[in-house]
Protein backbone atom coordinates (compact mmCIF):
# COMPACT_ATOMS: atom_id res chain seq x y z
CA UNK A 1 0.00 0.00 0.00
CA UNK A 2 1.06 3.73 -0.55
CA UNK A 3 2.61 5.52 2.45
CA UNK A 4 2.02 9.54 2.11
CA UNK A 5 4.16 11.10 4.61
CA UNK A 6 2.53 14.21 5.37
CA UNK A 7 1.92 17.14 7.91
CA UNK A 8 -2.18 17.58 7.91
CA UNK A 9 -2.02 21.64 7.64
CA UNK A 10 0.77 21.82 4.73
CA UNK A 11 -1.49 22.50 1.75
CA UNK A 12 1.71 20.70 -0.26
CA UNK A 13 0.34 17.21 1.28
CA UNK A 14 -3.43 18.49 0.98
CA UNK A 15 -3.14 18.10 -3.21
CA UNK A 16 -1.80 14.65 -2.67
CA UNK A 17 -4.50 13.68 -0.31
CA UNK A 18 -6.87 15.27 -2.68
CA UNK A 19 -5.37 13.41 -5.29
CA UNK A 20 -5.54 10.26 -3.78
CA UNK A 21 -9.06 10.64 -2.82
CA UNK A 22 -10.61 11.39 -6.01
CA UNK A 23 -8.73 8.54 -7.51
CA UNK A 24 -10.21 6.18 -4.71
CA UNK A 25 -6.43 5.11 -3.71
CA UNK A 26 -5.75 3.39 -0.49
CA UNK A 27 -2.88 4.50 1.49
CA UNK A 28 -1.41 4.73 4.63
CA UNK A 29 -1.14 8.32 6.57
CA UNK A 30 2.46 8.87 8.24
CA UNK A 31 2.34 12.09 10.32
CA UNK A 32 5.50 14.08 10.53
CA UNK A 33 5.64 16.26 13.57
CA UNK A 34 7.17 19.05 11.12
CA UNK A 35 7.80 21.46 13.97
CA UNK A 36 9.64 18.98 16.28
CA UNK A 37 12.37 17.97 13.70
CA UNK A 38 11.05 14.88 12.52
CA UNK A 39 10.88 15.69 8.88
CA UNK A 40 14.88 15.17 9.13
CA UNK A 41 14.92 11.83 10.43
CA UNK A 42 17.17 9.64 8.97
CA UNK A 43 13.88 7.51 7.55
CA UNK A 44 12.48 10.42 6.01
CA UNK A 45 15.73 11.39 4.62
CA UNK A 46 16.09 8.18 3.10
CA UNK A 47 13.19 9.35 0.95
CA UNK A 48 13.31 12.85 0.24
CA UNK A 49 17.31 13.81 0.49
CA UNK A 50 16.02 17.44 1.98
CA UNK A 51 13.96 15.79 4.49
CA UNK A 52 10.73 17.55 3.33
CA UNK A 53 6.91 16.56 2.94
CA UNK A 54 5.14 15.16 1.85
CA UNK A 55 6.87 12.46 0.27
CA UNK A 56 4.90 9.25 -0.94
CA UNK A 57 6.33 6.38 -0.40
CA UNK A 58 5.52 3.38 -2.72
CA UNK A 59 5.01 -0.11 -2.23
CA UNK A 60 8.58 -1.38 -3.09
CA UNK A 61 10.01 1.49 -0.71
CA UNK A 62 10.72 4.21 -3.71
CA UNK A 63 10.19 7.82 -2.46
CA UNK A 64 8.70 10.85 -4.52
CA UNK A 65 9.00 14.49 -3.16
CA UNK A 66 7.65 17.51 -3.80
CA UNK A 67 3.77 17.62 -4.31
CA UNK A 68 3.91 18.81 -8.26
CA UNK A 69 5.57 15.16 -8.94
CA UNK A 70 3.30 13.35 -6.40
CA UNK A 71 0.37 14.30 -8.72
CA UNK A 72 1.50 13.65 -11.84
CA UNK A 73 2.69 10.51 -10.44
CA UNK A 74 -0.79 9.51 -9.32
CA UNK A 75 -2.23 11.11 -12.22
CA UNK A 76 -0.53 9.31 -14.76
CA UNK A 77 -3.12 7.18 -16.96
CA UNK A 78 -6.32 9.06 -15.21
CA UNK A 79 -8.05 11.61 -16.35
CA UNK A 80 -6.58 14.51 -13.97
CA UNK A 81 -3.46 14.21 -16.50
CA UNK A 82 -4.41 14.25 -19.69
CA UNK A 83 -2.66 12.08 -22.90
CA UNK A 84 -2.12 14.46 -25.36
CA UNK A 85 1.70 16.19 -25.55
CA UNK A 86 0.70 19.79 -25.42
CA UNK A 87 -1.69 19.49 -22.80
CA UNK A 88 0.91 17.44 -20.54
CA UNK A 89 3.22 20.40 -21.56
CA UNK A 90 0.43 23.11 -19.96
CA UNK A 91 -0.28 20.83 -16.80
CA UNK A 92 3.67 21.30 -16.14
CA UNK A 93 3.85 24.67 -16.72
CA UNK A 94 0.61 25.55 -14.52
CA UNK A 95 2.36 23.19 -11.30
CA UNK A 96 5.62 25.43 -12.32
CA UNK A 97 3.46 28.44 -12.26
CA UNK A 98 2.00 27.44 -8.77
CA UNK A 99 5.38 26.36 -7.02
CA UNK A 100 7.55 29.83 -8.31
CA UNK A 101 4.48 32.32 -7.91
CA UNK A 102 1.77 30.70 -5.41
CA UNK A 103 3.25 28.33 -3.30
CA UNK A 104 6.71 30.90 -2.18
CA UNK A 105 4.26 33.82 -2.37
CA UNK A 106 0.59 33.35 -0.88
CA UNK A 107 1.79 30.22 1.02
CA UNK A 108 4.09 32.23 3.13
CA UNK A 109 2.20 34.73 3.95
CA UNK A 110 -0.47 32.55 4.89
CA UNK A 111 2.34 30.87 6.98
CA UNK A 112 3.78 33.67 8.45
CA UNK A 113 0.02 35.74 9.23
CA UNK A 114 -1.62 32.17 10.94
CA UNK A 115 1.38 31.53 13.25
CA UNK A 116 2.18 34.93 14.27
CA UNK A 117 5.31 35.34 12.62
CA UNK A 118 4.35 38.30 9.90
CA UNK A 119 6.12 40.68 11.89
CA UNK A 120 9.33 39.02 11.89
CA UNK A 121 9.15 39.61 8.23
CA UNK A 122 7.83 42.80 8.09
CA UNK A 123 9.41 45.10 5.50
CA UNK A 124 10.60 44.75 2.19
CA UNK A 125 10.18 41.05 2.34
CA UNK A 126 6.76 40.69 3.05
CA UNK A 127 6.41 43.67 0.50
CA UNK A 128 7.73 42.02 -2.28
CA UNK A 129 5.66 38.71 -1.79
CA UNK A 130 2.57 40.43 -2.31
CA UNK A 131 3.69 42.18 -4.98
CA UNK A 132 4.54 38.99 -6.32
CA UNK A 133 1.35 37.42 -5.39
CA UNK A 134 -0.67 40.21 -7.01
CA UNK A 135 0.77 39.80 -10.21
CA UNK A 136 -0.09 35.67 -9.81
CA UNK A 137 -3.34 36.07 -8.98
CA UNK A 138 -3.30 39.14 -11.94
CA UNK A 139 -2.23 36.28 -14.03
CA UNK A 140 -4.88 34.28 -13.41
CA UNK A 141 -7.71 36.52 -13.50
CA UNK A 142 -6.70 37.25 -17.09
CA UNK A 143 -6.60 33.75 -18.03
CA UNK A 144 -9.43 32.12 -16.35
CA UNK A 145 -11.36 34.99 -17.85
CA UNK A 146 -11.47 32.96 -21.22
CA UNK A 147 -11.62 28.86 -19.43
CA UNK A 148 -13.27 26.86 -17.38
CA UNK A 149 -10.17 24.77 -16.38
CA UNK A 150 -6.90 25.72 -16.70
CA UNK A 151 -5.87 23.39 -19.11
CA UNK A 152 -8.67 20.82 -21.17
CA UNK A 153 -12.53 20.99 -20.63
CA UNK A 154 -12.54 19.16 -17.10
CA UNK A 155 -10.54 18.98 -13.84
CA UNK A 156 -6.56 18.18 -14.27
CA UNK A 157 -3.89 18.44 -11.43
CA UNK A 158 -2.90 21.75 -12.80
CA UNK A 159 -6.26 23.21 -10.90
CA UNK A 160 -5.71 20.97 -8.25
CA UNK A 161 -1.71 22.02 -7.76
CA UNK A 162 -3.14 26.02 -8.12
CA UNK A 163 -5.64 26.09 -6.30
CA UNK A 164 -4.69 24.88 -2.98
CA UNK A 165 -2.71 27.82 -1.93
CA UNK A 166 -4.82 30.14 -4.12
CA UNK A 167 -8.19 29.07 -2.40
CA UNK A 168 -6.77 30.43 0.77
CA UNK A 169 -5.66 33.69 0.15
CA UNK A 170 -7.83 35.49 2.22
CA UNK A 171 -6.31 34.28 5.40
CA UNK A 172 -3.01 36.42 4.48
CA UNK A 173 -5.26 39.48 3.35
CA UNK A 174 -5.93 39.47 0.00
CA UNK A 175 -9.67 39.98 -1.49
CA UNK A 176 -10.64 37.34 -4.10
CA UNK A 177 -13.54 39.46 -4.84
CA UNK A 178 -11.00 41.86 -6.61
CA UNK A 179 -10.38 39.03 -9.02
CA UNK A 180 -13.92 37.50 -10.22
CA UNK A 181 -13.01 35.25 -12.89
CA UNK A 182 -11.02 33.84 -10.30
CA UNK A 183 -13.29 33.79 -8.00
CA UNK A 184 -16.00 32.07 -10.15
CA UNK A 185 -13.05 29.34 -10.88
CA UNK A 186 -12.24 28.83 -7.29
CA UNK A 187 -16.11 27.74 -6.49
CA UNK A 188 -15.81 25.51 -9.83
CA UNK A 189 -12.77 23.83 -8.64
CA UNK A 190 -14.56 23.50 -5.26
CA UNK A 191 -17.37 21.86 -6.19
CA UNK A 192 -15.20 19.71 -8.12
CA UNK A 193 -13.41 18.67 -5.04
CA UNK A 194 -16.18 18.62 -2.90
CA UNK A 195 -16.07 18.77 0.69
CA UNK A 196 -13.98 15.51 2.19
CA UNK A 197 -11.22 17.44 2.64
CA UNK A 198 -10.82 20.21 5.05
CA UNK A 199 -8.12 22.40 5.62
CA UNK A 200 -6.22 21.51 8.76
CA UNK A 201 -5.54 24.49 11.17
CA UNK A 202 -1.54 24.73 12.03
CA UNK A 203 -0.73 22.85 15.34
CA UNK A 204 0.26 25.01 18.38
CA UNK A 205 3.82 23.67 18.06
CA UNK A 206 4.17 25.70 14.73
CA UNK A 207 2.82 28.93 16.86
CA UNK A 208 5.66 31.24 17.22
CA UNK A 209 4.92 32.74 20.90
Amino acid sequence: MLTLHDYQPSLNGWKARVLLGLLGLPYRTSEVALFQGEARDRGLLKLNPIGAVPVLELEDGRGIAESSAILTYLADGTRFLPPDRYARAKVAQWLSFEQYYIEPTIGSLRFWTLTGRLKLNAGPMVQSRRENAQRALSALERVLGEVEFLVSESLTIADIGVYAYTHRAEDCGFSLTSYPALSVWLARIGDEIGPDYPVVPYTPDAMLT
